[in-house]
């Protein structure tokens, strides 16, 4: 004796939607595991700074101006290669040192400086501008990177 089996289109429908369901769950779950499309390459993460100022005159006319990193924290992982390109826009000379990583440079207006390094210790590490300190210097001029 043989069986017949009857497919309806709902079924097939049905089944077509349970698949699609299911294959978009699996691709939800295992997102963190994919590559982006412009996976970065062996050279390093570049990550982008700028110089930048802020100046304004108190109630007595005394203009008064402080300088900053943009942006003012980056966030890394350890063990991870940096590119830290950074671009002067404002101030003519900015020479740094970022502490704790025996790391040094000079942003000079118009130009970019590329600093390359391996984040090799975990922590909070303050980029200081050497000329911009402290706010005797129209500073501080302080970022922050923090190494995960």
């Amino acid at each position: 004796m043989s069986r017949v089996f009857i497919i309806q289109r709902k079924h097939i429908i049905l089944t077509s939607l349970a698949i699609v369901i299911i294959a978009a769950a699996v691709f939800y779950l295992s997102r963190d595991n994919a590559l982006p499309t412009m996976a970065e390459s062996s050279s390093g993460r570049t990550i982008h700074m700028v110089t930048g100022e802020f100046s304004t005159k108190t109630a007595d006319g005394k203009e008064i101006e402080a300088y900053r990193w943009d942006p003012g924290t980056i966030f890394v992982q350890k063990g991870e290669k940096i590119n830290l390109s950074i671009y002067g826009v404002n101030g003519d000379s900015h020479p740094f040192i970022i502490e704790g990583l025996n790391l040094k440079g000079e942003v000079k207006k118009g130009k970019e400086t590329i600093v390359s390094f391996v984040a090799n210790k975990k922590g909070v590490f303050r980029i200081i501008c050497l000329t911009h300190p402290d706010i005797a210097h129209s500073g501080p001029m302080i970022g922050y990177l923090v190494v995960n």
